[in-house]
């Protein structure tokens, strides 16, 4: 057997303790076979601590179902069809135009946009996707105090004796209508089904929301339209910490709100581009309703987020009490309009209230000034609501459109005047 020489064992040694830390420690490299600590020593040296190990960041939260497509206008032969090919019914809804609206499950073997394809080749199918996931726009929470941010924008005092407002609608989370400024509220909540093993969405997104639209007047949050009736729905669930709603849900609640009669909705929310709530979007339109979203808070170089991006709709950046654009906030040539956004004033979940940060909250100054139009003038269509808006802002940044501002900060109608 080779046996290594004594000598050459005790050069390797003395190379060890070399290298070894002088205070005893290890090296990144474990010598522990080679401790040269000193135990008899009357003072023992004291040992450097470990290094605190970096916390991993958090993987990004997944675009959309691992394993689900989703498709409109589907007859129940090319289902069944789909059924033999191994594919699942999760849900079914008849959409207020009559057509049937899926959500399946696929089956195993065939990867997702192989799935998406074979659902989009059957005959009958108007449009198919993947079930890609929406999330609410808002910033982690800011410090500060109430700022005015209403007179900056001209925001008109009570208008409640001028014309009838329209019906508000609203896509978000859940939200608390016991609050105090929104327990006398003209609001109704509707709560979409959750999924098996889905638990339900948080209230503090929809509650804030909810009391920029329609808080209680007097209250330390007033309502930019407390005379408005708002109809909520919540299409969102929470897997573990990430809030979301996934586009079958969004594609149902903008469905539900189209059949209550609403006139104008606001999404603050965002997410990727999907065919199927694409094709919502332009029925929406069609039937005479004004969409407003918020432009996404991914940074001035993130990809344009949907469904603010999709042309019919009012894409709403945020601005500061100085007219300066919110440092996340998303841009390009889609962007419409600015609205305050930054260290906003509005109720908290349960009680109480707080500043908050985000697109999500500059888009319903935008959905209350459309209300405000709509209340002077109830016969505009979408389109001239969009132009009116556009027409009608004080410029921020270079002349004219750009892509940070849009067609500047939103200046409201007074249906009163």
């Amino acid at each position: 057997m080779f046996r290594i020489p004594l000598a050459m064992l005790a050069a390797i040694a003395m190379f060890v303790a070399d290298l070894a830390p002088r205070d005893g420690g290890f090296s990144p490299v474990s010598t522990a076979w080679a401790d040269d600590d000193d135990d008899d020593d009357a003072q023992p040296r004291r040992r450097r601590p470990a290094p605190a190990a970096r916390p991993r960041a958090a993987p990004p939260p997944p675009p959309f179902a691992p394993d689900e497509v989703i498709a409109r206008g589907m007859s129940e032969n090319d289902l069944q069809a789909l059924r033999e090919a191994g594919f699942r019914e999760i849900r079914r809804r008849t959409l207020a135009d009559g057509q049937t609206f899926l959500r399946l499950r696929k089956p195993a073997r065939l990867t997702l946009p192989q799935a998406r394809d074979m659902v989009r080749a059957r005959a009958s199918v108007q449009v198919a996707d993947l079930n890609h996931y929406f999330r609410p726009e808002q910033a982690p929470a800011c410090a500060g105090t109430d700022c005015p941010l209403r007179h900056m924008i001209d925001w008109p005092g009570d208008t409640s004796g001028c014309g009838t407002p329209p019906r508000i609608g609203m896509v978000d989370t859940g939200l608390n209508d016991q609050h105090p400024v929104l327990s006398s509220a003209q609001l109704r909540l509707h709560r979409l089904e959750t999924g098996q093993g889905q638990k339900a969405s948080d209230r503090f997104h929809g509650t804030s929301v909810a009391a920029l639209l329609v808080g209680e007047p007097g209250s330390r949050t007033p309502g930019l339209v407390p005379q408005a009736n708002l109809i909520a729905v919540d299409a969102f669930h929470k897997a573990g910490t990430d809030e979301r709603a996934d586009a079958y849900a969004l594609i149902e609640a903008l469905d539900y709100l189209a059949a209550e009669g609403v006139q104008v909705i606001n999404l603050s929310l965002a997410g990727p581009f999907n065919f199927a709530v694409a094709g919502q979007v332009l029925e929406l339109d069609r039937r005479g309703i004004v969409l407003v979203a918020a432009a996404g808070n991914g940074g001035p170089s993130a990809k344009p987020a949907y469904p603010a991006a999709h042309k019919p709709v009012i894409a709403v950046t945020a601005v500061d009490r100085r007219g300066q654009v919110y440092r996340r906030a998303g841009r390009g040539a889609h962007i419409d309009l600015a609205a305050p956004g930054v260290e906003v004033w509005t109720a908290a979940s349960i009680r109480g209230a707080k500043t908050q940060t985000g697109t999500s909250y500059a888009a319903p100054f935008v959905t209350a000034a459309v209300a405000l139009m709509l209340q002077k003038e109830p016969g505009l269509t979408p389109a001239q609501v969009r132009a009116r808006l556009q027409a009608s802002t004080r410029d921020l940044g270079p002349a004219g459109h750009d892509e940070v501002f849009g067609h500047g900060l939103i200046l409201p109608v007074n249906p009163c005047e």
